[in-house]
């Protein structure tokens, strides 16, 4: 193409001024400009074809990730189903060696259940389904279910969990299952690492960009290293994990998607304390 165009220009300029130094000069200035052109199109068009790439790779992955969590909850549901059934004593009367091994697996099956969840929203986050329903969402009500569902098992490891929210708190535009989702996932991470007998503190503010949520807990704390790697996948030796590290991953894509920010101060064996804002106006 740009030999074409070049060979026109030549020819308009013989036709016009003959073929002069000054002609000579603007038909290499024409070759030359044409050519950068027709290389930015080649560059724009391998990094259009880059991208459709990378987004078919990325969209068959969520759908590999997607049915395998779907595979794995089927027969993780009927163990689970089959211990609840055994720890009820239907079929008869347990040792108290079988009543701890029954629950062993039924704890354990509550927790893969909940990494399958991880693993399908990831999933979604990475296909670009992820997207909030914002609506007007009282942020220390959700805080206060979220709470009120997980002192039961913060109990069984002899731990407190104290609530401080205003007395009344304006409401924000917010998707109230995914801001409950960022709560939970974070104070699930501060009692798996708080000590037995210790205490989480969570806390809802209303600061002037809009709210802002604090958990914090007595725990190890991270080194600085740990802290660098917090919200990345599958770093699996940092004190504030779920072994896969999808849990503060998922947290802190909720809060951006909102248009928020999340934080953490945290010490070698001092404790952390995460922070996340959520403006006033809602995701964009």
């Amino acid at each position: 193409m740009r030999f074409t165009l070049a060979t026109a220009v030549c020819v308009v300029l013989f036709v016009l001024v003959g073929w002069g130094p000054a002609a000579l000069c603007v038909a290499g200035l024409a070759i030359g400009a044409l050519a950068a052109l027709a290389g930015v199109r080649r560059v724009a068009a391998m990094q259009a074809a880059e991208v459709a790439r990378l987004t078919r790779l990325a969209d068959r992955r969520a759908d590999q990730v997607a049915a395998l969590s779907h595979e794995l909850r089927t027969p993780l549901s009927m163990i689970n189903g089959a211990a609840e059934l055994l720890l009820e004593r239907t079929p008869g009367d347990l040792t108290v060696a079988q009543e701890r091994f029954l629950q062993i697996i039924n704890d354990q099956c509550a927790t893969l259940n909940g990494l399958c969840e991880s693993l399908l929203l990831q999933a979604k986050i990475e296909a670009g389904l992820f997207t909030p329903r914002p609506e007007r969402v009282d942020v220390s009500t959700v805080t206060r279910d979220v709470v009120t569902a997980m002192r039961p098992v913060c109990a069984k490891k002899e731990q407190w969990v104290t609530l401080d929210t205003p007395q009344v708190t304006r409401r924000i535009r917010a998707d109230p299952l995914l801001v409950a989702q960022a709560v939970s996932n974070l104070v699930t991470n501060a009692s798996r690492y708080t000590t037995v007998g210790g205490r989480i503190d969570v806390r809802v503010m209303m600061i002037d960009t809009g709210i802002a949520v604090y958990i914090s807990d007595d725990g190890a704390g991270m080194t600085r290293d740990q802290r660098r790697r917090l919200f990345q996948r599958f770093a699996t030796d940092r004190p504030l994990a779920d072994g896969t590290g999808l849990g503060l991953v998922i947290t802190k894509t909720i809060v951006e998607l909102h248009g928020g920010s999340i934080f953490v101060d945290t010490a070698s064996r001092r404790g952390t304390t995460f922070v996340f804002t959520l403006p006033w106006a809602g995701p964009a």
